[in-house]
C-alpha cells in the first residue's frame, strides 16, 4: 500500500497520505512530511514523548504535525516512527522515534488547514490531503 505521495502545488508543499486506520494515517503523514521536504537524519536512534489535542480528527492531525515540527526544530531531530499509548479523535499521546537532523532540502514553516481533507474510503482505509507552508 502506498503511504504518501507529493501533489503538485505552485508555492507550498502538498501531500496525499494513506493509512489503513487513523493511527497509520498520522504516522504516514509525519513520515511523508519529512521525506517530501528532504529531512535526513543521522546518528543514534532517539525517543521523544508527544501529547496533542484537537476538536476532531482533522484538527488533531494539524495539532500533531505542528507539534512534531516544533519538536524537530527545537531539538534538531527528524522522526521516522511513533508508538501511540493513547489515541482518540480528540487526543493522542505517544513516543516518537527518530535521529538527529543532518540536513533538509526545504524548511516547513507550518501545517495549514487550507485544503485539508481526511476521508474514510469505501474500502475502510483513510486518505488525507495536507498543505504545508514552506
Amino acid at each position: 500500500m502506498e503511504k504518501f505521495r507529493v501533489l503538485p502545488h505552485t508555492a507550498d508543499l502538498k501531500i496525499e497520505v494513506f493509512g489503513k486506520n487513523p493511527k497509520e494515517l498520522f504516522k504516514n503523514a509525519m513520515v511523508g512530511m519529512f521525506r517530501a521536504a528532504g529531512y535526513i537524519g543521522e546518528g543514534e536512534s532517539l525517543k521523544r514523548k508527544i501529547k496533542c489535542e484537537g476538536m476532531d480528527l482533522p484538527s488533531l492531525l494539524v495539532s500533531f504535525l505542528d507539534e512534531v515540527l516544533y519538536l524537530s526544530e527545537a531539538y534538531e531531530e527528524v522522526y521516522t516512527g511513533i508508538s501511540f499509548s493513547n489515541f482518540s479523535e480528540e487526543q493522542l499521546e505517544g513516543t516518537l522515534t527518530g535521529q538527529p537532523l543532518k540536513n533538509r532540502e526545504l524548511v516547513i514553516k507550518g501545517v495549514t488547514f487550507h485544503e485539508l481533507e481526511i476521508e474514510k474510503q469505501k474500502d475502510g482505509k483513510f486518505k488525507a490531503v495536507i498543505l504545508f507552508d514552506i
